[in-house]
């Protein structure tokens, strides 16, 4: 229900869209402003749904609806899992205007218009309660993006921008199969009910296995993840901040919204298969890191290990693995948009990448360093930041279904303290050898303003995590409630030994014994 008195999701779906319209036949000076302005107004209209969300109320808020045709139609409503990552998008996009201030100088108008087509289908993704809503935003978030890396990126920004097209695009299409099927056979295309409907279990195979071909590739999970590298590189720094900020985060809220709710058993039956890619993901892509001379890349492959674990987390199955995940994705989200702005900052003034290039920055940017600091202590999860509560709710909840599991993706967080320190050392101790980077300056009021807000939610998170957990704990506690009831009917996940079941036989023999046979 909306309490508001006027449609605030349609609201905040209308105003980005107005401004990237308006952007279009403005000045470079002015289209900045109107996008600057728009990003602002949807933040606090952000705050506003944040502030009215109902605790512990109905599972669904703020719902809209008004019928298109057939069965499709506008139909918008957030539960709290959702509130969260439109909060994230509408919070990290004013971030992502001011970095482009300076740097971006062609075509400005066009460029601002982009990013506020991306913040409407962020936030449409997040919010539909219509299944081909949802699809048509989760797919047009596709061309702002690609034509951000394509016009504004790097030297291979066509070779960049068509992989990340094409992979992406790939997965979709089975997906949209499996919606069409999943619509005429529930005869509903509404979320919310689709999300209580009982598939047939040798259904829910294939329908999870479709729809894993697409959020695979946006989490990125490993081996479908090679095009998010390239992307980063090329992207401009805005770009990257909001694709590893938000648009990673939508394979993840895919798996929330749509395979673990729906299809429970097949999730169940393949979550053996998540781990294992998980898994080779989290060691596999830190140690890609290690070695990586381009500061941005190493950061892109950070960033799959840390999806990794949202992953590990998601198919775990309990209330700690689910609570983690939500909580690294939103931390991720920060602190890998963080990273890229501090790439930014420095490539602005150098324009290299090239980690070997730089050394000893804390003598002459020491706020650039001390911030620096932070953001990559949160990035290996320092206890008292966000980084910290989001992996450990999230190796909590898979130790309880695999030691094994849990050993290995522990093992991904050591290697990437290692891969982060070394970057950091590189970059901001030693000596001063080079007259160039001697000559740089240190964060200007325009940077510290980008910069300071995330590193006060970086903290804020880490210390007071409860704010950003009350409002998912019911929505967990539902989602758990809803896998749970699905598992003892599937007879067939426990013959393929899903690591959730055999974990009650190792953890909880007694229990196993007596509900076997």
């Amino acid at each position: 229900m909306n309490d508001l008195g006027f449609p605030i999701l349609s609201l905040m779906l209308a105003i980005p869209t107005i401004a990237a319209i308006v952007c279009l036949f403005l000045s470079a000076n002015s289209a900045r402003w109107m996008a600057l302005i728009a990003t602002l107004a949807n933040l606090v209209l952000g705050i506003v749904l944040w502030l009215n969300y109902d605790i512990g109320g109905a599972q669904w808020q703020f719902t809209e609806s008004a019928p298109i045709f057939g069965r499709f139609s506008w139909a918008l409503g957030i539960d709290g899992i959702a509130l969260m990552l439109i909060m994230l998008s509408v919070f990290l996009m004013p971030i992502c205007i001011g970095a482009s201030w300076e740097t971006i100088q062609k075509r400005v108008g066009e460029y601002m218009a982009a990013f506020l087509f991306m913040e409407t289908l962020m936030i449409g993704v997040f919010a539909a309660q219509d299944i081909f809503l949802f699809y048509i935003f989760f797919e047009a978030g596709l061309i702002p993006m690609y034509l951000i890396i394509g016009i504004w990126g790097g030297v291979d920004r066509i070779y960049a921008s068509y992989k990340f097209f094409l992979y992406t695009l790939l997965g979709s299409v089975l997906m949209l199969i499996a919606m069409l099927w999943m619509t005429n056979q529930a005869g509903t295309t509404d979320i919310p009910t689709l999300m209580n409907y009982d598939f047939a279990p040798e259904a829910q195979t294939w329908l999870w296995l479709a729809f894993f071909a697409s959020f695979a590739v946006k989490m990125p999970m490993w081996p479908v993840h090679t095009w998010l590298p390239d992307a980063h590189v090329q992207a401009p720094t805005a770009g990257s901040v909001i694709l590893a900020g938000v648009l990673l985060k939508l394979g993840g809220y895919g798996f929330i919204r749509f395979s673990l709710p729906m299809f429970p058993e097949a999730s169940a039956q393949f979550a053996w298969l998540i781990f294992g890619l998980s898994m080779v993901a989290v060691v596999y892509t830190s140690l890609v890191a290690l070695v990586q001379h381009d500061m941005k890349k190493l950061i892109a492959y950070s960033s799959v290990a840390h999806m990794a674990i949202v992953t590990v987390g998601l198919f775990a199955f309990n209330k700690q693995g689910l609570e983690g995940a939500m909580i690294v994705m939103l931390s991720h989200g920060l602190v890998s948009g963080a990273l890229f702005l501090c790439v930014g900052v420095i490539y602005d003034r150098l324009h290299t990448r090239e980690i070997d290039r730089y050394g000893g920055l804390s003598n002459n940017m020491p706020k650039y360093a001390l911030l620096f600091l932070l953001f990559t202590m949160a990035s290996i999860g320092l206890p008292g930041t966000s980084g910290f509560v989001g992996e450990f709710l999230s190796l909590l909840g898979i130790y309880k279904v695999s030691s094994w599991v849990a050993l290995v993706c522990t093992t991904g967080i050591i290697l990437g303290a290692g891969y982060m320190l070394y970057l950091y050392r590189r970059v901001a101790y030693g000596d001063l050898v080079h007259e160039d980077v001697k000559a740089m300056s240190d964060l200007s009021g325009r940077e510290m303003a980008l910069l300071a807000p995330i590193a006060a939610v970086v903290l804020w998170m880490g210390v007071y995590p409860e704010n950003f957990l009350a409002p998912m704990r019911q929505d967990i506690t539902t989602l758990e409630a809803r896998i749970a009831r699905a598992q003892p009917e599937g007879d067939a996940q426990i013959a393929m030994g899903a690591p959730k079941e055999e974990e009650k036989g190792e953890h909880g023999s007694h229990e196993a014994s007596e509900g076997g046979h």
